[in-house]
C-alpha cells in the first residue's frame, strides 16, 4: 500500500462534494439542529427592519410631532421681557394653556380628571387635530365648543352635541379627538385631553392662586428659515426665565433618541433568543458529531487529513447555517409587519412597513456568522479523530479537555457577545454586564443541571421499581439531554415569570393603598375659603377626612450662598442647575409620616423665632443640590426670601399613594403664606365615590379629584400593554426553548431507536418503555422550570428592591400555573418524539448493526 501523503494541497472542490455527500442522509436532521436559530434570526431582522423604518418615518414627520417649526414653553406666566420678546417672533403663531382639572358631563354625570389644553390660534402648523367628524378639529373654536378624548366618550357614554363643565364654564362637545400632534395612546389613556378655546378660559374661573399652569406657544415661519440658528439666539433669554423651546430638528434627535433605547432593548430581547438557539446549535453539532465518528475515522484510514475532515463537517454546517439564516430573515421580514400593531400605543408617528435589505443581509450575516461560533466547540475535536477510533469507539477520550483551541472559541464566543452588546447598548459598561448576566444565568442553569446528574447517581437506590431506576437513569445515560434541556427551557421560563413578578408587584404597591381604610381618593387645588365647607361636605357623603395638608408654592434661591448662575458657571458645585428653575410645593407639620424615614441629621418640628429655619430634605433632592446636613438654603416664597438650613434628610416611599414632599417645614412659619389645600378621604365603593365627585365638582369646580381606583385601573391597563409587548418579544425566546427543546429530543431520538429496541428484546414492554420516557422528561421539565422560576425570583427580588425600592410580596399561584404549562409541555413533546421509537420492531436493532 503507498504510503499517505499528508502535505499535500487541500483540494477545497473535493470537499464541497463530499460535504454535499455526507450530508444527504442527514439533511432533514441538520436542518432541525439550525432551526434553533431561526426565531432568534427572524426577531432580529424585524426589529432591525422597525429602527430602519422608524427612522426613515422620524425624519418625515418630525414637524407633525411638534406642530409647528419652533414651541417654547414654560410652567409660569412670561414677565414683560419675555412676553415682547415672544409676540416678536414667526409669521403664524398660536398659544396655549395646558393644566390638569376635572370635567362634568352633564348629561349623564359623570365626572373625570383631564388635562385641558386652551388653544388660540391655527395651530397645529403641520399634521391636524384628528377628529370625528374631521371639522371640528378647526370649528370648535368658533364658539363655546370641546373637543373630547375619546377614550372619555367611550367611558362615560358621552356624544358629539353632549355638554360639559370645565370649572364655571359649560361647553357643547363639537368633535371627538382621536388624535393630537405628539400624542400616544398611551399617553391619552393616562392623561385624556379636552381641548377647548382660548377665548373663554377665562371664564372657567380656574385660573388663580395655587394654579399649576403650562404656557406654550407655536410659531410656524417662511420656508427656508433657519430656526435652529434663531433658537439658539434666543436660547439665554429662555433659560434666563426658565422657559425650554422645541424644533422640528431638536424633536428628531429626541425622537429618534428616545426609539433607539427602545431599538436597542429589543434587540437585545432578540439576541437573548438567538443565544438560546446558539446552546441548542452547539448541543445539536455535539450529538451529531459523535455520531459521525465511525465515519471521520474511516475517512482518516483512506487517508483524509484531520483538517480535511474538519472542513468537511464546517462546510456542511455553514451551509445549513446560510439555509437558517434565509429562513430566519424570511419570517422577520414577515414579522416586521406585526411590529407596529403592537407598538402602535407606544408610538406618536405612523410607521410604514417596507422591505429593509440593509436588516436582511445583517441578519443572514449574524445567522452564518452564529452558527459557525457555536458550532465550532464540537467540531474542533473532530481533529482529535484518529483512525484507531474505528476499533476504540469512546469519544470522550476523543474530546480533549486541555485543547487549547476551546478556550480560543470560548474567548470568541464572549467577545461577539460583548461586541454585539455593545453596537446595541453603545457602553462598554452596559455591554459587560449584560454578558455577565448572561454568563451568570447559563452558569447557574448549567451547574443545576451538573448537579442533577451528579445528584443523581446517588440518589437511585436498589429498592425501587426498574421503571423508576431507569427513568432516573436516562437524566445521566451517555447521550442525555439534561444540561442542554435545563438551560433552554430555564431560561425561557425565568422570561415570562419575572414579567409576571413584576407586573405583579408594580399593581399591589397601589392595591395596597386602595385597601382597608387607607386614602384612596385625593382632592387638590383647594383654596383655604374652600377648606372648611369642603370638610363638612366631605362629612355629609358619610367619608372620613384622614388628612388635611396645606400646600405652599416656592423656588429655591440659593444654596450655601451659591445662585443657579454660580451652579452652571462652576460644575464642581455638583448642583443641578434645574434645582433653581423648578417651583416646589412643600409643606409644614411638626411630625413625620409612616412613609418617612430620617436617615441623617435630627428632625426638629418645630421653628424658633429670629432663627434660621430647620427643614427636612427628601434625600434625592439633597442629592441634586449636593446638600447636606447643616447646609443654608434660601427659599423664595411669594417674593419673600427665607433663610433656612438643612436639620435633617428623609428617605420618602414615593410608591405609596399619599402627599409626600420634598423639601418639609416645621410648623411655626409659614401658616400665614398664601397657600392651598388638599384633602384624603376613603371612599368604600365606585358608586360612592362617582356620588361624591358629582357633589364636590358641582359646588367647586376648581378642585380636582384623583380617584386611586381610576389610577389603579390606568395602571393595570398600562402593565398590560407594556407586558404585552415585553410577552411578545419574549415569545421569541419562549418559542426558540420549544424548537431546542423538540430538536434536542428528537437528536436524541436516534440515540435512543437501539436502546429502546434492546429493552423490548429483553422482554420490555412498550407501556413500561412508555412509562420510563414519561419520568425522564417530567423530571427534566420540572427542573428546569423551577429553576427558571427560582432565577425569576431572584431577579424580581433585586428589581423591587434597588431599582423600585418597594417590599416584595407577590402571588406565585401565576407562576406556578407557568411551571405546570412548561411541564407538561416537556413531557407532551417527549412523548410525541419517542412515539416513533416505540413502533419500531426488535429486528431493526440487528439491521442497523449488521
Amino acid at each position: 500500500m503507498d504510503s499517505i501523503n499528508y502535505n499535500r494541497k487541500i483540494n477545497f472542490s473535493w470537499l464541497f462534494k463530499m460535504a454535499l455527500r455526507d450530508s444527504r442522509r442527514n439533511r432533514a436532521r441538520l436542518l432541525l439542529f439550525i432551526s434553533s436559530i431561526v426565531f432568534g434570526i427572524a426577531a432580529l431582522v424585524a426589529i432591525y427592519s422597525f429602527k430602519y423604518n422608524i427612522q426613515n418615518d422620524i425624519n418625515s414627520q418630525a414637524a407633525t410631532l411638534i406642530g409647528a417649526d419652533l414651541s417654547i414653553t414654560g410652567n409660569k406666566e412670561p414677565d414683560k421681557k419675555l412676553q415682547n420678546l415672544l409676540d416678536s417672533l414667526g409669521e403664524n403663531r398660536s398659544q396655549e394653556r395646558s393644566f390638569a382639572s376635572m370635567i362634568y358631563f352633564t348629561r349623564t354625570q359623570g365626572t373625570r380628571l383631564v388635562n385641558i389644553k386652551a388653544l388660540d390660534g391655527a395651530f397645529p402648523y403641520y399634521g391636524s387635530l384628528e377628529t370625528t367628524p374631521v371639522q371640528a378639529g378647526t370649528d370648535f373654536k368658533s364658539g363655546k365648543y370641546a373637543l373630547v378624548d375619546k377614550t372619555l366618550m367611550l367611558q362615560f357614554a358621552a356624544k358629539v352635541g353632549d355638554s360639559i363643565k370645565v370649572g364655571n364654564a359649560t361647553f357643547a362637545i363639537a368633535g371627538i379627538l382621536n388624535k393630537a400632534p405628539g400624542q400616544t395612546g398611551l399617553s391619552a389613556g393616562i392623561a385624556p385631553i379636552v381641548y377647548i378655546p382660548f377665548k373663554y378660559l377665562d371664564d372657567t374661573k380656574l385660573i388663580g392662586m395655587g394654579s399649576r399652569i403650562n404656557y406654550a406657544y407655536y410659531y410656524k415661519f417662511k420656508p427656508g428659515f433657519d430656526v435652529e440658528k434663531l433658537a439658539k439666539k434666543i436660547e439665554p433669554t429662555l433659560d434666563k426665565a426658565d422657559y425650554g423651546y422645541d424644533t422640528v430638528e431638536g424633536r428628531k434627535e429626541n425622537t429618534g433618541r428616545s426609539f433607539g433605547d427602545l431599538s436597542r432593548f429589543l434587540s437585545l430581547v432578540g439576541f437573548i433568543a438567538l443565544l438560546l438557539g446558539c446552546v441548542g446549535v452547539a448541543s445539536a453539532i455535539n450529538i451529531y458529531i459523535r455520531e459521525k465518528i465511525a465515519s471521520i475515522a474511516i475517512m482518516r484510514c483512506m487517508g483524509v487529513k484531520a483538517s480535511e475532515a474538519f472542513l468537511i463537517y464546517l462546510i456542511q454546517i455553514t451551509g445549513i447555517g446560510l439555509i437558517g439564516s434565509l429562513a430566519g430573515a424570511a419570517l422577520g421580514t414577515s414579522i416586521q409587519h406585526l411590529l407596529p400593531f403592537v407598538l402602535k400605543d407606544f408610538l406618536p408617528i405612523e410607521i410604514s412597513v417596507q422591505i429593509s435589505w440593509v436588516a436582511i443581509w445583517q441578519g443572514i450575516g449574524l445567522g452564518v456568522i452564529i452558527s459557525v461560533l457555536f458550532a465550532l466547540l464540537p467540531l474542533i475535536n473532530i481533529r482529535n479523530i484518529s483512525p484507531l477510533n474505528t476499533l476504540r469507539m469512546s469519544y470522550e477520550e476523543t474530546a480533549t479537555k486541555r485543547d487549547p483551541f476551546r478556550w480560543l472559541v470560548y474567548l470568541l464566543v464572549v467577545c461577539f457577545v460583548v461586541c454585539f452588546a455593545y453596537l446595541q447598548l453603545e457602553d462598554w459598561v452596559g455591554a459587560a454586564v449584560f454578558t455577565v448576566g448572561i454568563l451568570v444565568a447559563f452558569l447557574i442553569l448549567t451547574s443545576i443541571a451538573w448537579l442533577l446528574i451528579r445528584f443523581t447517581r446517588l440518589l437511585i437506590m436498589s429498592g425501587w421499581s426498574y421503571i423508576w431506576r431507569q427513568g432516573f437513569a436516562n437524566l445521566y445515560r451517555p447521550n442525555n439531554q439534561t444540561i442542554i434541556l435545563t438551560v433552554s427551557i430555564g431560561l425561557s421560563t425565568a422570561f415570562i415569570a419575572t414579567l409576571f413578578l413584576i407586573q405583579q408587584l408594580l399593581i399591589a404597591q397601589v392595591s395596597l393603598s386602595a385597601s382597608g381604610n387607607q386614602s384612596n381618593m385625593i382632592l387638590f387645588d383647594i383654596q383655604t375659603a374652600q377648606e372648611k365647607p369642603l370638610a363638612e361636605l366631605t362629612r355629609k357623603q358619610g367619608l372620613p377626612i384622614l388628612s388635611q395638608v396645606p400646600i405652599i408654592t416656592m423656588r429655591l434661591e440659593k444654596v450655601n450662598g451659591k445662585t443657579a448662575a454660580d451652579a452652571k458657571k462652576d460644575t464642581t458645585l455638583r448642583i443641578s442647575p434645574r434645582a433653581y428653575a423648578w417651583e416646589y410645593r412643600v409643606t409644614y407639620r411638626d411630625s413625620l409620616t409612616d412613609s418617612e424615614q430620617i436617615t441623617d441629621g435630627k428632625f426638629i418640628g418645630k421653628a424658633e423665632p429670629g432663627k434660621d429655619i430647620p427643614i427636612s430634605a427628601e434625600s434625592r433632592f439633597a442629592q441634586r443640590i449636593n446638600a447636606k446636613v447643616g447646609d443654608k438654603l434660601v427659599f423664595n416664597v411669594q417674593g419673600v426670601m427665607m433663610n433656612t438650613y438643612v436639620s435633617s434628610i428623609r428617605k420618602v416611599n414615593w410608591n405609596k399613594v399619599q402627599t409626600n414632599f420634598q423639601v418639609l417645614f416645621p410648623a411655626g412659619v409659614l401658616e400665614e403664606a398664601p397657600q392651598f389645600h388638599v384633602l384624603l378621604t376613603h371612599v368604600p365603593s365606585q358608586t360612592v365615590s362617582a356620588a361624591y365627585q358629582q357633589a364636590v365638582v358641582k359646588q367647586f369646580p376648581n378642585i380636582s379629584i384623583i380617584d386611586l381606583g381610576l389610577v389603579l385601573t390606568v395602571l393595570d391597563e398600562l402593565l398590560d400593554k407594556i407586558g404585552y409587548v415585553i410577552k411578545f418579544m419574549s415569545g421569541f425566546s419562549i418559542i426558540t426553548g420549544i424548537i431546542v427543546l423538540i430538536s434536542s429530543i428528537r437528536i436524541s431520538k436516534y440515540q435512543r431507536i437501539q436502546e429502546s429496541v434492546l429493552l423490548r428484546t429483553l422482554g420490555g414492554s412498550r407501556r413500561q418503555i412508555f412509562s420510563i420516557t414519561a419520568l425522564e422528561y417530567l423530571f427534566l421539565g420540572a427542573l428546569s422550570a423551577l429553576t427558571g422560576i427560582v432565577i425569576a425570583v431572584a431577579a424580581s427580588w433585586l428589581l423591587a428592591t434597588y431599582q423600585f425600592e418597594m417590599p416584595y410580596k407577590v402571588n406565585l399561584w401565576p407562576v406556578a400555573g407557568i411551571f405546570g404549562a412548561i411541564t407538561a409541555l416537556t413531557v407532551v413533546i417527549g412523548l410525541l418524539n419517542s412515539r416513533g421509537i416505540l413502533n419500531k420492531p426488535p429486528l431493526e436493532v440487528l439491521r442497523s448493526n449488521a
